[in-house]
């Protein structure tokens, strides 16, 4: 059996880090048979104990944080800092499943006297596909594998090819926490080899990705009538309404939310609207901040900005620039890809933009903004509803009465104000339109890997 080669490159140098087989049919067949007679006994073994295993996982993570963060920074490609608060982030998020998870998955007694009792109890899923990103591999896996696992399930993790090192990493800690290896197993290699994950009996499959890969995924899962979450992309919108009183703050606060781990996020700020009494004033301050970001070695603690992760992603978010520079927006900073080696580009900043323009209604993930200016609250509204799209909507304002109107409208799963690009593991993370299905965080992502059981008990 010919084994194929998946070769782990640095983005910031080119660089090949690692060669590692990647996984065939044969082989993930049989990690597959693994799981399904382990997590029988996974799913026995009390849950006190399953979450005590992830206790241990979560200490780890601290234990070996160094060693994490630099190799998350040299295959990803994010400035060293940035991938430790991925890492806290993701502790962040596993203490919130080992504090909340025995109160969401104990058996509920609904009638617990007369004739007839009644109760529901929480069973798990079986074995899972778990087929995770590369821009979070910490904190869009533990949504998934954390709860997936204290529910008793086993689980078939396929981390991106991007990030594979990272999904070692993550798979060697869960074993030194006492996960049996029967009950987690990794896929090595790319799309293929997750597409063949899809051809398995799986008992439900959760995906974070494209919204192209994630309709793929969904219309193969169909016919197994199982459990598909998709956590998809987004084209989250900002309003900035002419009542906020610190312009440089706001500023500030949408340009991290543009250029945070690159604008490699789901939830990235990805299209900006400005009333236009503030407009200019917010332009100015906007595109003097983002001048002063500086982009390098994302292993040199004074860079802010990496390379790309993706080689690729550099001539795709070129051509959102060119489309708009020759539909009439203005490149106010930025221009092309830096030269020198790696998958670097400039932070770039469009005025003048509207929603004939690509930058305006595809999603870009990288940092690349256009803004556009508003003449009130009902033509923003008008414009944050025109995508196809639902993840996030921000609205900057100093009153909360005005920007509630605003978010209500919004259709969808997390609205901000005064605050963007950002996850709390208390809230449920969810998608509308071509952003995704289902949750996850909160206690709704903990009950997303069980199915209920009802108990009718007479005698």
């Amino acid at each position: 059996m010919i084994m194929e080669t998946l070769k782990i490159i640095n983005p910031a140098t080119e660089e090949v880090i690692r060669e590692l087989a990647a996984d065939s049919v044969e082989s993930i067949g049989y990690k597959f048979e693994q799981l399904k007679h382990g997590q029988k006994v996974w799913a026995q073994v009390p849950l006190v104990d399953r979450i005590g295993c992830i206790g241990r996982f979560y200490d780890l993570l601290d234990e070996n944080k160094d060693e994490l963060a630099r190799t998350l920074t040299l295959e990803m490609g994010k400035p060293l800092q940035q991938s430790y608060n991925e890492l806290n982030g993701a502790r962040s998020r596993i203490r919130f499943f080992l504090d909340h998870s025995e109160k969401w998955l104990s058996e509920e007694w609904i009638t617990s006297v007369g004739g007839t009792r009644e109760k529901i109890t929480y069973e798990p899923l079986g074995v899972i596909a778990n087929i995770s990103a590369w821009n979070y591999p910490y904190l869009v896996g533990v949504n998934v594998f954390i709860p997936g696992l204290i529910g008793g399930n086993a689980v078939l993790y396929k981390p991106s090819e991007f990030s594979t090192l990272t999904g070692l990493h993550i798979q060697s800690l869960l074993y030194r926490s006492g996960i049996p290896e029967n009950c987690f197993q990794l896929i090595i290699g790319g799309g293929a080899a997750g597409s063949l994950l899809l051809d398995l009996p799986i008992d439900g499959c959760f995906f974070t990705g494209s919204y192209r890969t994630g309709m793929a995924i969904a219309n193969r899962m169909a016919s197994k009538l199982v459990p598909c979450q998709l956590e998809l992309g987004g084209k989250d919108p900002l309003y900035v309404m002419d009542d906020v009183t610190d312009i440089d703050q706001v500023a500030a606060a949408a340009l991290e939310g543009v250029v945070y781990n690159n604008g490699q996020s789901c939830c990235a700020v990805e299209r900006i609207y400005v009333q236009e009494g503030v407009y200019d004033r917010f332009l100015e301050s906007f595109t003097a901040q983002a001048k002063k970001l500086v982009m390098g070695d994302p292993l040199d603690p004074a860079s802010e900005l990496g390379p790309l992760s993706r080689k690729q992603q550099v001539e795709f978010l070129q051509d959102q620039i060119n489309d708009a520079v020759s539909k009439g927006a203005v490149l106010t900073t930025g221009a092309g890809k830096i030269p020198e080696k790696g998958y670097f580009l400039a932070p770039a900043i469009l005025s003048g933009t509207d929603h004939s323009m690509k930058v305006m209604k595809d999603e870009s993930f990288g940092p690349v903004i256009g803004i556009q200016k508003v003449k009130d609250d009902a033509e923003a509204v008008k414009l944050m509803q025109d995508t196809e799209y639902g993840l996030t909507a921000a609205v900057y304002s100093s009153s909360f009465e005005r920007a509630e109107a605003v978010m209500r409208q919004m259709n969808t799963g997390t609205v901000y104000w005064n605050c963007c690009d950002r996850v709390s593991a208390g809230l449920p993370w969810s998608g509308r339109k071509h952003s995704g299905l289902g949750s996850t965080l909160s206690y709704t992502g903990i009950r997303a890997f069980v199915q209920p059981k009802a108990w009718h008990i007479r005698g």
